[in-house]
């Protein structure tokens, strides 16, 4: 009997010993909305064969699958303490609409899957599914927290934002972060669908510059400033003709001040692509500007305007290039937390000359905001709840 409470004992003792090395957490997000948009055309089936809405036409009133603040999501991450100021780590998160429980896209961890090393003094080496460097280094900057319904963060940050076959390096030095990625071959993504790129399936073996994708950023905060640059290439080719890229080249720069309860933010961000054949299908300058008010411990506000200079539009390779108006928006938002993991809020978004976050053809209409043909603006209000567990 003293020999089974002594093995028990020593037994609990190695656990423990293994938990306080060893942190595994679950956590995620579900936010969930009820909208109105003013007035709205139907998506057509194929973006790139025709790239126009068709009727009927009218508002619209129903749940959308985004969520009003954030992308619902569920994921787990861990560490392991290596001793000496290593640790080992891993991330795997997935995104669902959370009105029908369905994945947001293929694979099962469409947003996040990586493992890694991090360094008390060296920084963190991180392999797999995960945001681009552009991403990580800019996204503190966007007015609305990049807000899954109306801000343009997809047009913002490209649509290859989030990236598979990635390593990536992330380093803190003091108030600077250093970030800087390479994909071996990101496969197309859901939102790149009606671009009219030629889009291949990721790494082709033979052709190394087939899908890859490469870039950097650094962002500085400190005594309530903050500044962030990147730059971001990415080479989409068709699986056919293996060989045969395109090229998407991003830069960014942005800037923020913080004092007491007020935060305002502004940058911009230049984009040309081109189709495998050297045609240009987008060329565009984006700007956004935004501020932040804490207006009571639980009350916060947040003003975002959103401006896109279209230079030049081509549907296909072959196609006419155009210069369509440039898409303007304003968005507001009041977000009440009413615990440290609950909070309500109301959402409202006013575009002209386009759809509310710049959705259209270049993002396969994938967000819900068809343009009606002829309509020259759009409204959309949204109030929800969202939980963070």
């Amino acid at each position: 009997m003293r020999k089974s409470l002594f093995a028990l004992a020593a037994l609990l003792a190695m656990t423990g010993a293994a938990q306080a090395q060893t942190s595994v957490t679950l956590y995620g997000v579900i936010d969930g909305s009820i909208e109105y948009v003013s007035r709205v055309g139907t998506a057509p089936a194929n973006p790139v064969a025709s790239g126009t809405t068709t009727a009927p036409v009218g508002p619209r009133f129903d749940m959308p699958r985004a969520g009003g603040l954030s992308a619902s999501r569920w994921g787990l991450r861990g560490t392991e303490d290596l001793g000496g100021g290593w640790s080992a780590l891993f991330n795997l998160e997935s995104g669902f609409d959370w009105d029908t429980g369905n994945l947001t896209t293929a694979p099962l961890f469409n947003r996040t899957s990586i493992v890694g090393l991090s360094s008390r003094d060296y920084g963190k080496l991180t392999l797999g599914r995960q945001y681009t460097s552009m991403t990580d280094g800019l996204i503190g900057f966007s007015p609305l927290r990049f807000a899954a319904t109306y801000e343009p963060g997809i047009w913002w940050m490209g649509v290859n934002y989030r990236e598979s076959n990635v390593v990536k390096y992330t380093g803190q030095f003091g108030g600077l972060t250093a970030i800087a990625h390479y994909s071996f071959g990101t496969a197309a993504s859901v939102q790149a669908a009606g671009t009219g790129q030629a889009l291949g399936a990721g790494e082709t073996p033979g052709s190394m510059k087939d899908n890859n994708a490469w870039g950097a950023a650094l962002a500085y905060n400190s005594n309530g400033f903050g500044a962030g640059i990147a730059y971001d290439e990415w080479h989409p080719a068709p699986s056919t003709t293996p060989g045969n890229t395109g090229r998407e080249r991003k830069a960014g720069i942005a800037m923020s001040y913080t004092t007491g309860p007020w935060k305002v933010m502004g940058g911009y961000r230049y984009r040309d692509s081109q189709f495998n054949t050297g045609a240009t299908l987008i060329r565009d300058d984006y700007w956004f500007a935004g501020v932040n008010y804490q207006a009571t411990a639980a009350l916060g506000l947040q003003l975002g305007y959103y401006y896109s200079n279209i230079k030049q539009f081509r549907q296909t390779p072959t196609g006419v290039t155009t210069n369509p108006a440039n898409p303007q928006q304003v968005a507001f938002v009041a977000d009440y937390n009413l615990s440290k993991r609950t909070d309500v809020y109301i959402a409202t978004g006013y575009a002209h000359n386009g759809s509310l976050i710049n959705d259209g053809q270049f993002t396969a209409f994938l967000f819900g905001y068809p343009q009606a043909p002829g309509q020259k603006n759009m409204v959309g209000v949204t109030t929800g709840i969202r939980h963070i567990f």
